[in-house]
C-alpha cells in the first residue's frame, strides 16, 4: 500500500466518524512531550533564542531568559541530551567496547558505569566482540564510525594502531578490566587476588591444592594461574600438573557455569589422590564445579574446599569462599575519569589498580575469619612479595 492510499483511508475515516470518537486520540496527540518550538510560539520568541537559553549562551538578555525558562517550566520541558550535546560539539554518547554482554562480572560493571553517566545525561552504547581475535576487524568497521564523546574498552588489548588513532583524535578513552600506558585505566591485581586465595587454603591445612581455570587465552586467566603457581611453590608444595585444567572453551573464555562442571568431571574421573581443595578461576565456574561434586556424591568442602573470584550475586547464595572484585564501584570510576577526561582532555593519564577482598564462606572448610581477621589475612598476602 503506498503513502498517498494510506492518507487518503486516514482523511475519509476522520470524515465518516464523528469527531469525540477521536478524543483519546487527542489525549494521546496531547501528551507528546513539549519541543523548543512550543516554548518558542508561547514565549514569543524565536527557536535559536530558545536553544541560546538552554545552552547558557550571553547573548540573551535577563528578562527574555526568565520567561524562556519560566516556559519551558511551566510545560515540563527537558532537553534531549542529544540535541543539547549538538550545540556544544558533542553526542552526549559514550561507547562501551565490551566481549561479552551476559557475564555477571560485565554487567555489574556496566551498572556502575550506567550510574555514573546517567547522572551525567550520557547514554551508553554497547558494541559487542564476539572473540579478542576479532578486536581490530571491529573496531575497523564499527567503533570508528561511531561519533561518541568517549570509549570504554573492556578486558581486551588495544591494537597499538587503534591506539594511534584514538591518542591523534584526542578520543577519550578509558581501559577497564585492561591496560595500556597511554589511557587511563582500571583493573583489578588478578595475579595477587589468586595468590591471596590459595595461601588461605595453605593456611587452612591443605597439601594438596588444584586449580580450575578458564581459558588462557584470557588474560585474567593466566594472571590468576601466576599467583596460584606462585603461592603454592612458596609454601613448597606439590605442584601437580594433573591438579591444573584450564577450559578450551571460547565461549567466555571458559568462564562458564558449563566449563566449570566440565573441568570439575575430568577431577572426578580419577578417584585417586584428588586434591583436598581447589582454586577456581571464577564463582560462575565454581557453581558448575559444584554440581559436578553433588552429582558424585560429593561434598563441599568435606570432600573438596573450594575458593572462588570475582563475589558475584550467586557466590553469596552457594555460601561460597571467593575473592571480591569491585565490580560496581569500578563501573562508577570509569565514568568519572571519562568524565574528568572529557572536561580536560590534557591531564596525565592515570591507572588505578584494585586488589580483590578475601570474602570467607562454608566453601572453603572454615567460618573462623570474622570481618577483621579476613581484613588482616588481605593485609598480610598484599604486603608478601610483590609478583
Amino acid at each position: 500500500m503506498e503513502v498517498s492510499e494510506i492518507s487518503s483511508i486516514f482523511y475519509l475515516t476522520l470524515r465518516l466518524y464523528p469527531l469525540n470518537l477521536w478524543k483519546p486520540f487527542q489525549k494521546i496527540i496531547v501528551s507528546l512531550p513539549p519541543t523548543i518550538y512550543d516554548i518558542a510560539k508561547r514565549a514569543n520568541v524565536g527557536i535559536g533564542t530558545v536553544s541560546r537559553v538552554f545552552n547558557n549562551h550571553p547573548s540573551v538578555s535577563d528578562a527574555t531568559r526568565a520567561r524562556v525558562l519560566e516556559v519551558a517550566k511551566r510545560l515540563n520541558y527537558r532537553p534531549h541530551p542529544y540535541a543539547r550535546g549538538l550545540a556544544r560539539n558533542r553526542t552526549n554518547a559514550i561507547l562501551a567496547v565490551i566481549p561479552f554482554f551476559t557475564t555477571f562480572f560485565f554487567l555489574e560493571i556496566l551498572q556502575g558505569v550506567q550510574s555514573k553517566l546517567s547522572e551525567l545525561e550520557c547514554d551508553l552504547l554497547l558494541y559487542g566482540v564476539n572473540h579478542p581475535d576479532q578486536v581490530e576487524a571491529s573496531l575497523r568497521q564499527g567503533v570508528l564510525r561511531s561519533r561518541v564523546d568517549g570509549m570504554l574498552f573492556f578486558s581486551m588489548k588495544m591494537p597499538d594502531n587503534f591506539a594511534r588513532q584514538y591518542l591523534q583524535h584526542r578520543t577519550p578513552v578509558i581501559m577497564v578490566d585492561s591496560f595500556h600506558k597511554n589511557f587511563d585505566s582500571i583493573s583489578v591485581d588478578n595475579l595477587q587476588g589468586a595468590y591471596i586465595a590459595t595461601n588461605h587454603l595453605i593456611r587452612l591445612g591443605h597439601k594438596r591444592i588444584g586449580m580450575l581455570n578458564a581459558n588462557l587465552e584470557s588474560v585474567p586467566a593466566r594472571e590468576r594461574l601466576k599467583g596460584f603457581q606462585k603461592a603454592v611453590r612458596e609454601a613448597e608444595l606439590e605442584i601437580d600438573a594433573r591438579w591444573i585444567k584450564s577450559s578450551s572453551s571460547t565461549t567466555f573464555d571458559g568462564f562458564t557455569r558449563q566449563a566449570g562442571y566440565e573441568l570439575m568431571k575430568e577431577f572426578l574421573t580419577s578417584k585417586n589422590n584428588l586434591p583436598t581443595a581447589i582454586f577456581v578461576a571464577s564463582d560462575i565456574q565454581a557453581s558448575g564445579a559444584l554440581a559436578a561434586m553433588h552429582e558424585a556424591g560429593l561434598k563441599c568442602p568435606e570432600d573438596i574446599a573450594l575458593v572462588g573470584f570475582d563475589d558475584i550475586e550467586l557466590a553469596g547464595h552457594l555460601d561460597l569462599t571467593t575473592m571480591r572484585q569491585p565490580m560496581f564501584e569500578m563501573g562508577v570510576l570509569a565514568g568519572e575519569r571519562l568524565a574528568e577526561r572529557l572536561n580536560n582532555p590534557k591531564i596525565e593519564p592515570s591507572h588505578t589498580r584494585f586488589l580483590p577482598k578475601l570474602i570467607v564462606r562454608k566453601s572453603c572448610g572454615s567460618r573462623e575469619d570474622g570481618p577483621q581477621n579476613v581484613a588482616a589475612t588481605n593485609q598480610a598476602m598484599a604486603s608478601g612479595p610483590k609478583l
